[in-house]
């Protein structure tokens, strides 16, 4: 058995799953602050939305992709376990940080929307 190649087939299903979840998760709760921040403009925001998720699949994916290699040679399930908890754990370590990253930007945009309808309120 190649540990290698299952080390590479079991890093791509793990951080393509990984990423998967966290996007759907953060398209789905990203929708209402969106809303807000687009002064309830449905359209827009679900462009934004949709936009913001295709980014982060592609700066997440390839980044995946980017870094499949594996400098070591993995000969046994330790190895294999090894490997793939550094590798796996840097992905997660990433997606962790684009989302608090996602979250520092919506409060700031979403403050910003609450003052400008403070100073601009619509009668």
């Amino acid at each position: 058995m190649n540990y290698t190649i299952l080390t590479y087939a079991l890093y791509l299903v793990l951080t393509i799953s990984l990423t998967i979840w966290v996007a759907r998760t953060l398209f789905r709760n990203g929708h209402v602050f969106l809303l807000e921040i687009f002064h309830g403009n449905a359209e827009i925001a679900k462009s934004v939305n949709n936009l913001l998720l295709v980014g982060f699949y592609l700066i997440n994916l390839g980044y995946a992709v980017y870094t499949l290699n594996v400098d070591t040679v993995v000969t046994g399930v330790e190895d294999l376990i090894e490997t793939l908890s550094l590798k796996v754990g840097l992905i997660i370590l990433i997606l962790g940080g684009m989302h608090f990253f996602n979250l520092y930007i919506f409060f700031k945009l979403r403050k910003k929307a609450q003052l400008e309808r403070k100073l601009n309120p619509v009668f």
